[in-house]
Formats: C-alpha cells, sequence, structure tokens
C-alpha cells in the first residue's frame, strides 16, 4: 500500500485512491455532501495532509482532485457558519499561510481538478491553484464573496485575473454572478468541458500521459511555466534556461534520449 492510500484510514472528510483510474495516477476527493464539500477547517488540513502525502509518495506521479459524487459540488465554497463569529485577529491567524491553496500550488506533481460540479468562492479559488481544469457540463464557477460583504481571500483576486484577464476578473469578482462551464471555458478559466459521461476517461488519459513522463521534469516543467505569470521575460527565460541545464544531471535525461533512439518507450525513474 502506497503511503498516500494508507493516510485514508486517518482522514475523515477526504477519501484517497491511488492508481484505481491509472497507474500512478492518485485520486483525492472532499467527502462532506451534507455541505456540498464545503472548506470548513478540518477539510483543509485533511486536504493539505492529503496532498503533502501525495508529493512523497512513489507511487503517485499526478493527483486528480475533486468532490465526492452525490453532492453536485467540486467545492461549494468556504464554510460561511465559520466566519460568523470569527475575530479580524482569529480570521488573521487563519489566513496564515501555507493554506490549502498554496499547497496545492506549489505541489511539485501536477495536479488536475475534476470539476465535477459547482465550483464557487473557496472552491473556485481551489481549481485554479490547480495546473489543469477540467468541467463536467453544467457545473457552475463564480466568487460571489462580495454578496457577504467580503472579498475572494483564497488567491482568486490574483490567479484569476492571471488566467482569464484582469476585465473578466473584474466582472465576475465585483458582480458575484455565476458562470457555466462553458462560458468558463470561453474566457479561460478551465481548460476543457466534457460530458459527465466522459469527462473521467479525458481526465484520465491526460493524468496517464503525464504520469508516464519523468517526475523530475513534470516538476522542473511545472515550475518554468507558473514562473511565467511571476518573473519579467528575462528572468523567466533565465529561469527556464538553468532547469533545462540541470535535467541533463539526471538519469531520466539519458533514459529518454535512448529510449528516442532505440524507438521504444523510455522507463522514467525520477533519478
Amino acid at each position: 500500500m502506497s503511503d498516500l492510500a494508507a493516510l485514508e484510514t486517518e482522514l475523515e472528510l477526504v477519501s484517497v485512491s491511488v492508481g484505481e483510474h491509472a497507474e500512478k495516477v492518485a485520486t483525492v476527493a472532499i467527502e462532506r455532501p451534507d455541505a456540498r464539500n464545503a472548506l470548513n477547517g478540518q477539510v483543509r488540513t485533511e486536504l493539505k495532509e492529503a496532498v503533502a502525502a501525495a508529493e512523497d509518495d512513489d507511487a503517485v506521479r499526478v493527483l486528480v482532485l475533486t468532490g465526492g459524487e452525490g453532492s453536485g459540488a467540486f467545492v461549494a465554497g468556504a464554510d460561511v457558519t465559520e466566519f460568523k463569529d470569527r475575530s479580524l485577529v482569529e480570521q488573521r491567524e487563519a489566513s496564515e499561510r501555507p493554506r490549502v491553496y498554496e499547497t496545492v500550488d506549489d505541489a511539485s506533481i501536477p495536479v488536475i481538478a475534476r470539476i465535477n460540479g459547482h465550483a464557487l468562492g473557496g472552491g473556485c479559488e481551489l481549481a485554479q491553484a490547480c495546473d489543469v481544469r477540467i468541467a463536467a457540463e453544467g457545473s457552475k464557477l463564480g466568487q460571489p464573496e462580495i454578496n457577504l460583504g467580503l472579498i475572494p481571500g483564497g488567491g482568486g483576486t490574483q490567479r484569476l485575473a492571471r488566467l482569464v484577464g484582469e476585465g473578466q476578473a473584474m466582472r465576475l469578482i465585483l458582480s458575484g454572478d455565476l458562470i457555466d462551464a462553458q462560458e468558463a471555458h470561453e474566457i479561460g478559466l478551465v481548460d476543457e468541458v466534457h460530458d459527465a459521461d466522459d469527462l473521467d476517461d479525458t481526465i484520465y488519459d491526460l493524468a496517464e500521459s503525464m504520469a508516464a513522463k519523468s517526475p523530475i521534469a513534470l516538476e522542473f516543467a511545472k515550475n518554468a511555466v507558473k514562473a511565467g505569470s511571476r518573473m519579467g521575460l528575462e528572468e523567466g527565460l533565465d529561469y527556464e534556461s538553468e532547469l533545462f541545464v540541470q535535467l541533463f544531471a539526471t538519469k531520466d535525461k539519458d533514459e529518454g534520449i535512448e529510449a528516442f533512439l532505440e524507438k521504444r518507450e523510455p522507463e522514467f525513474t525520477g533519478e
């Protein structure tokens, strides 16, 4: 049993499976159907533990993050009941980083958001923190915090603008309006939209393709792409070049080149 799968016995609101849908692909699902998978403190803690365990597990190269079935939601948002009597000081402590959003964003392995229902507020922000977002038709996405007299506090004002542009981000954040998955795809918030019957085939085919690659190259490629929105062009080019050069010290680079020349599939070990 992998380290991540072993962790499931300690989790109450998050389920874990490894290799069920594709080799070296783990699925972490939020299982809080009575609250439509809303993010409370326990869910956030368990998600952070699951993501960290996936990173450290040699049996996992790609993580799929989703909402448990039967809830109608990926994550319907933060658990607003926790906000009711919380003071400024208490919220400042709760907002200390790294939060679950940074844990997902900074993960060394690729994370795919399987948006199998509504992704609202903190749920939309959680999806934004993933590397790829694939949604089921009928899903709704948005940042409705403004309706509560709040603003997005899990990265939505920053990541959303980088994904869809400032104007679209302003439209969604300032209005609090929800959009369907197809419109989210059109503006770049999600990368693909599929019928619910085709969702898993699409996601796990992609995840399996990623998982067959060198774990070191996956990590470096992810870091380099993310650097594009966080560095200037020249600085980003220098960073990319340095990561590219570093891969020449790996056994996976040797294996990849040899497999290409020998016209066979490479067997990457992460070394």
